[in-house]
Protein backbone atom coordinates (compact mmCIF):
# COMPACT_ATOMS: atom_id res chain seq x y z
CA UNK A 1 0.00 0.00 0.00
CA UNK A 2 1.59 3.43 -0.54
CA UNK A 3 1.83 6.68 1.57
CA UNK A 4 -1.46 8.36 -0.55
CA UNK A 5 -3.75 5.21 0.28
CA UNK A 6 -2.22 5.01 4.08
CA UNK A 7 -2.66 9.07 4.55
CA UNK A 8 -6.28 8.52 3.06
CA UNK A 9 -7.51 5.38 5.21
CA UNK A 10 -5.94 7.25 8.30
CA UNK A 11 -8.24 9.83 9.73
CA UNK A 12 -5.37 11.34 11.78
CA UNK A 13 -2.74 11.46 9.16
CA UNK A 14 -5.48 12.42 6.71
CA UNK A 15 -5.89 15.37 9.33
CA UNK A 16 -1.93 16.31 10.04
CA UNK A 17 -1.59 16.12 5.96
CA UNK A 18 -4.41 18.93 5.45
CA UNK A 19 -2.74 21.31 7.96
CA UNK A 20 0.34 21.05 6.41
CA UNK A 21 -1.12 21.80 3.09
CA UNK A 22 -3.64 24.50 4.02
CA UNK A 23 -4.07 26.62 7.18
CA UNK A 24 -7.45 24.92 8.54
CA UNK A 25 -10.92 26.58 7.81
CA UNK A 26 -9.60 27.88 5.02
CA UNK A 27 -9.28 27.07 1.24
CA UNK A 28 -5.94 28.71 0.04
CA UNK A 29 -3.01 26.01 0.24
CA UNK A 30 -0.09 27.25 2.24
CA UNK A 31 2.63 29.52 0.71
CA UNK A 32 5.34 26.51 0.88
CA UNK A 33 2.52 24.10 -0.77
CA UNK A 34 2.28 27.21 -3.66
CA UNK A 35 5.99 27.96 -4.39
CA UNK A 36 7.67 24.60 -4.01
CA UNK A 37 5.25 21.50 -4.50
CA UNK A 38 2.52 22.80 -7.30
CA UNK A 39 4.89 24.19 -10.22
CA UNK A 40 6.43 20.74 -10.11
CA UNK A 41 2.52 18.66 -9.55
CA UNK A 42 0.78 21.06 -12.09
CA UNK A 43 0.88 21.09 -15.64
CA UNK A 44 0.83 24.27 -17.67
CA UNK A 45 1.60 24.47 -21.37
CA UNK A 46 3.22 26.47 -23.58
CA UNK A 47 2.87 30.38 -23.61
CA UNK A 48 -0.01 29.90 -20.68
CA UNK A 49 -0.19 32.95 -18.77
CA UNK A 50 -1.70 33.91 -14.93
CA UNK A 51 -1.97 37.01 -14.22
CA UNK A 52 -0.21 38.26 -11.21
CA UNK A 53 -3.83 39.71 -9.35
CA UNK A 54 -5.16 35.70 -9.06
CA UNK A 55 -6.46 33.49 -6.84
CA UNK A 56 -4.99 30.39 -7.72
CA UNK A 57 -6.06 28.12 -4.75
CA UNK A 58 -4.79 24.37 -6.13
CA UNK A 59 -3.71 21.57 -4.17
CA UNK A 60 -1.64 19.06 -5.10
CA UNK A 61 -4.33 15.95 -4.33
CA UNK A 62 -5.96 17.13 -7.06
CA UNK A 63 -4.76 17.93 -11.33
CA UNK A 64 -4.96 21.61 -12.51
CA UNK A 65 -3.93 21.81 -16.08
CA UNK A 66 -3.37 25.09 -18.11
CA UNK A 67 -3.45 24.77 -21.85
CA UNK A 68 -1.09 26.36 -24.28
CA UNK A 69 -1.00 29.86 -24.35
CA UNK A 70 -4.28 30.10 -22.52
CA UNK A 71 -4.56 33.06 -19.76
CA UNK A 72 -6.49 33.40 -16.61
CA UNK A 73 -7.07 37.16 -16.06
CA UNK A 74 -6.71 39.53 -13.06
CA UNK A 75 -9.44 38.90 -10.30
CA UNK A 76 -10.11 34.87 -11.40
CA UNK A 77 -10.07 32.47 -8.34
CA UNK A 78 -9.53 28.60 -9.63
CA UNK A 79 -10.25 25.63 -7.08
CA UNK A 80 -9.48 22.34 -7.44
CA UNK A 81 -10.14 21.26 -3.60
CA UNK A 82 -13.10 19.37 -4.53
CA UNK A 83 -12.45 18.25 -7.77
CA UNK A 84 -9.93 18.89 -10.75
CA UNK A 85 -9.52 21.79 -13.11
CA UNK A 86 -8.49 21.35 -16.25
CA UNK A 87 -8.44 24.30 -19.16
CA UNK A 88 -7.71 23.54 -22.61
CA UNK A 89 -5.47 25.93 -25.26
CA UNK A 90 -6.15 28.71 -26.85
CA UNK A 91 -8.88 29.51 -23.13
CA UNK A 92 -9.47 33.37 -21.82
CA UNK A 93 -10.83 32.57 -17.94
CA UNK A 94 -11.83 36.41 -17.70
CA UNK A 95 -11.66 39.20 -14.82
CA UNK A 96 -13.16 38.09 -11.76
CA UNK A 97 -13.99 34.50 -12.89
CA UNK A 98 -14.57 31.72 -10.25
CA UNK A 99 -13.62 28.60 -11.57
CA UNK A 100 -14.36 25.84 -8.89
CA UNK A 101 -13.53 22.06 -9.72
CA UNK A 102 -14.62 19.52 -11.07
CA UNK A 103 -14.56 21.54 -14.37
CA UNK A 104 -13.32 20.53 -17.61
CA UNK A 105 -12.89 23.50 -20.18
CA UNK A 106 -12.22 22.79 -23.91
CA UNK A 107 -10.02 24.47 -26.21
CA UNK A 108 -10.41 27.92 -27.94
CA UNK A 109 -12.95 28.85 -25.11
CA UNK A 110 -13.93 32.34 -23.83
CA UNK A 111 -15.15 33.48 -20.48
CA UNK A 112 -16.06 36.95 -20.03
CA UNK A 113 -16.03 39.09 -17.23
CA UNK A 114 -17.31 37.52 -13.63
CA UNK A 115 -18.50 34.39 -15.00
CA UNK A 116 -18.93 31.57 -11.94
CA UNK A 117 -18.61 27.93 -12.93
CA UNK A 118 -18.87 25.64 -9.50
CA UNK A 119 -18.78 21.96 -9.78
CA UNK A 120 -19.97 22.02 -5.90
CA UNK A 121 -22.93 22.19 -3.81
CA UNK A 122 -23.31 22.76 -0.30
CA UNK A 123 -25.27 20.51 1.75
CA UNK A 124 -28.68 21.84 3.23
CA UNK A 125 -31.23 19.05 4.19
CA UNK A 126 -30.21 18.63 7.97
CA UNK A 127 -32.23 22.20 9.56
CA UNK A 128 -30.00 21.36 12.86
CA UNK A 129 -26.99 21.49 11.69
CA UNK A 130 -25.41 24.29 9.88
CA UNK A 131 -25.26 24.42 6.11
CA UNK A 132 -21.52 25.37 6.66
CA UNK A 133 -20.97 22.17 8.30
CA UNK A 134 -22.94 19.99 6.16
CA UNK A 135 -21.10 17.42 3.62
CA UNK A 136 -20.69 18.84 0.06
CA UNK A 137 -21.74 17.01 -3.33
CA UNK A 138 -19.77 17.28 -6.38
CA UNK A 139 -21.22 17.19 -10.28
CA UNK A 140 -18.36 18.03 -12.94
CA UNK A 141 -18.80 20.74 -14.89
CA UNK A 142 -17.77 20.19 -18.64
CA UNK A 143 -17.47 23.08 -21.50
CA UNK A 144 -16.55 21.63 -25.52
CA UNK A 145 -14.69 23.35 -27.42
CA UNK A 146 -15.63 26.80 -29.35
CA UNK A 147 -18.05 28.28 -26.72
CA UNK A 148 -18.45 32.03 -25.51
CA UNK A 149 -19.82 32.80 -21.74
CA UNK A 150 -21.03 36.04 -21.35
CA UNK A 151 -20.47 38.13 -18.36
CA UNK A 152 -22.24 38.06 -15.43
CA UNK A 153 -22.85 34.17 -16.34
CA UNK A 154 -23.55 31.45 -13.90
CA UNK A 155 -22.68 27.28 -14.79
CA UNK A 156 -23.89 25.35 -11.95
CA UNK A 157 -22.96 21.90 -10.84
CA UNK A 158 -23.30 19.02 -13.52
CA UNK A 159 -23.93 21.14 -16.81
CA UNK A 160 -22.77 20.01 -20.19
CA UNK A 161 -21.95 22.86 -22.73
CA UNK A 162 -21.57 21.40 -26.04
CA UNK A 163 -19.02 22.43 -28.99
CA UNK A 164 -19.52 26.01 -30.86
CA UNK A 165 -22.58 27.41 -27.60
CA UNK A 166 -23.15 31.02 -26.64
CA UNK A 167 -24.34 31.74 -22.98
CA UNK A 168 -25.57 34.90 -23.12
CA UNK A 169 -24.26 37.32 -20.70
CA UNK A 170 -26.21 37.27 -17.33
CA UNK A 171 -27.75 33.70 -17.73
CA UNK A 172 -27.73 30.75 -15.32
CA UNK A 173 -27.16 27.37 -16.76
CA UNK A 174 -28.68 24.80 -14.95
CA UNK A 175 -29.33 22.00 -17.45
CA UNK A 176 -27.30 21.02 -19.61
CA UNK A 177 -26.59 23.13 -23.49
CA UNK A 178 -26.97 21.12 -26.72
CA UNK A 179 -23.92 22.15 -29.78
CA UNK A 180 -24.30 24.89 -31.64
CA UNK A 181 -27.05 26.69 -29.51
CA UNK A 182 -27.30 30.23 -28.01
CA UNK A 183 -29.00 30.32 -24.26
CA UNK A 184 -30.25 33.01 -22.21
CA UNK A 185 -32.14 34.08 -18.96
CA UNK A 186 -32.88 32.54 -15.70
CA UNK A 187 -32.65 29.80 -15.90
CA UNK A 188 -31.57 29.48 -19.37
CA UNK A 189 -33.16 28.54 -22.35
CA UNK A 190 -32.23 27.70 -25.85
CA UNK A 191 -33.57 30.79 -28.05
CA UNK A 192 -31.58 30.17 -31.17
CA UNK A 193 -30.03 27.53 -33.02
CA UNK A 194 -27.77 26.65 -36.22
CA UNK A 195 -29.36 24.47 -38.75
CA UNK A 196 -26.73 22.61 -40.96
CA UNK A 197 -28.99 22.56 -43.42
CA UNK A 198 -30.07 25.99 -43.82
CA UNK A 199 -26.61 27.34 -42.45
CA UNK A 200 -28.59 29.79 -40.25
CA UNK A 201 -28.81 30.51 -36.36
CA UNK A 202 -32.69 30.12 -36.54
CA UNK A 203 -35.14 31.39 -33.26
CA UNK A 204 -36.44 28.43 -31.52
Amino acid sequence: MNLKNNIKQNPRLKQLALYLLMPRHQARPRTWVRWFINPFRHKKGKGALIRRRTRIDVLPFQPFNLGSYSTIEDFATINNGMGAVVIGNHVRVGIGNVVIGPVTIGHHVILAQNVVLSGLNHGYTDPVIPIALQPCTIAPIQIDDDCWIGANSVITAGVHIGKHSVVAGGSVVTKNVPPYSVVAGNPAKVIRRYQESTGVWEKV
